[in-house]
Formats: structure tokens, sequence, C-alpha cells
């Protein structure tokens, strides 16, 4: 799934009010941090990530491996914090409803 630009902007607005859950140490991405990448993904659909100081990844390359990962899709990376973004597999429970893009018809 492609997110729009003005999707990105739809969820930019919702993670500034989240807390940062996901923390990328030293030990870079492992099995445990994939997998609670996967719960929170599966329980909130929008997770704010963090890579820490002592991390020899930027948030930018980690955003991007836990993305292909998780099958999420990266919403924004700014500084050492980055934004994921993935619909729940139940459509009956999703949370965040995107806004649709219009396409001009000729």
């Amino acid at each position: 799934m492609e997110l729009t630009s003005k999707q990105r902007a739809q969820l930019r607005s919702l993670a500034s009010q989240q807390d940062t859950i996901l923390h990328v140490g030293k030990d870079g991405i492992g099995d445990n941090l994939i997998k609670q990448a996967n719960d929170a993904l599966e329980a909130r659909e929008l997770i704010k990530g963090r890579v820490l100081d002592n991390s020899m990844l930027t948030a930018a390359e980690a955003a991007e491996i836990l993305s292909r990962a998780t099958r999420s899709e990266v919403v924004q990376t700014i500084g050492s914090k980055f934004v994921l973004f993935r619909y729940q597999h139940n459509k009956d429970k999703r949370r965040i409803e995107l806004v649709r893009s219009r396409r001009k018809t000729s």
C-alpha cells in the first residue's frame, strides 16, 4: 500500500499525539524488537519509534528495516524518531480511517 501525501499528513498529525514505544539501541533490530513492533502495529496501527544515541543505525535505516520486517509503511522520519503505519488484519477492529485520494477523471 502506497500512502498519498494527504494520508501521510493525516498520520503525522495523529502520531504527534502519541508516545514513543519502540527504542532501537546498541543491539540494533532483533527478533524481539520486530515482534514488539508487530504486536504494537496490530494493536495501534500507528507507532512511533526512536533510535538511541548508542545505536549504529540512523532513524531512516531503522524505519526501513522495521517496515520491511513488519510489512508496514514508513510515515515519517525526523531526527532520531520515526513513525510506522499498518492496518490491523481484522477489518472490523481498524481504528484509523485514512482519507481517500481523489483521482481526476478525463
